[in-house]
């Protein structure tokens, strides 16, 4: 068994744990994730079983549609704005973080870049990460 991931956002208003490993890891070129970082890509680490998920603290949620059209609902913390996680409603048992809301940012381990065809110039990723122009599909 692994220890558990945790974080929160900034300020602590928020917290989340879960006992999980994370199925997927993943820097996001994609605009969606550009705008709301401020910066060339969004770093998120996705855990399975949503329920177990751990999350105390009341997000604000705002939802946006994915290419696919599926939504996406994102977690912020209302007082110092800070994203805190991600659901998906084409994937309800699916939860994401952003890896520098974990208190040990250091575990995140980027296996793919996705959205890659929405890279900005100057945003360079590790050139040994597999890069698929949209997210892969299973």
């Amino acid at each position: 068994m692994t220890r558990p991931f945790a974080g929160g956002c900034a300020c602590g208003a928020i917290r989340f744990e879960t006992p999980h490993a994370p199925v997927f890891q993943n820097h996001c070129q994609c605009g969606d994730c550009q705008r709301r970082s401020g910066t060339g890509h969004g770093s998120y680490l996705t855990f399975p079983a949503r329920q177990d998920m751990k999350i105390t603290g009341a997000a604000s949620h705002w939802e946006v549609a994915g290419d696919s059209g599926n939504l996406k609902s994102h977690a912020f913390c209302p007082v110092c704005g800070t994203p805190v996680y991600l659901t998906f409603a084409a994937m309800p048992d699916f939860v994401a973080v952003p890896a520098t809301s974990l208190d040990e940012p250091s575990r995140f381990e980027p296996q793919v870049l996705t959205y890659s065809a929405r890279g900005l110039p100057w945003d360079r990723m590790d050139p040994s990460l597999p890069a698929f122009e949209r997210m892969p599909t299973p």
